[in-house]
């Protein structure tokens, strides 16, 4: 298993998806722009704004599991199941990098 370059995918997917959450939040607090004078205009732009926060949040949720990955992988432990402690097969590591658990575990 190629860690350095399971890393480097990681940290890549990392900045992509801190940058998605910070765009996504920008638009959702309209700091670049104020909401429409308009009211239904207003009721749209607020519906769009929770699902802005929902793919902010979603984004943060998965950065952070990139983190505990990297973490994990500084610490020897990529590929170790967090559950079990049995190894990670390498086609769920390779469907999932950033997983902590083997299937068993996850289910």
């Amino acid at each position: 298993m190629d860690t350095v370059q399971i890393r480097a995918q990681l940290e890549d997917k990392l900045k992509e998806l801190e940058q998605r959450s910070a765009q996504a939040e920008r638009h959702a607090s309209h700091r670049d722009e104020g909401l429409s004078a308009d009211f239904a205009e207003q009721a749209v732009e607020r519906e769009n704004d929770e699902v802005l926060s929902a793919i902010a949040d979603e984004s943060e949720q998965e950065a952070l599991q990139i983190r505990q990955t990297l973490t994990r992988m500084d610490k020897g432990l990529y590929g170790i199941c967090s559950g079990c402690g049995e190894a990670i097969t390498p086609a769920r590591l390779a469907a999932i990098p950033y997983t902590s658990q083997c299937v068993d575990c996850a289910e």
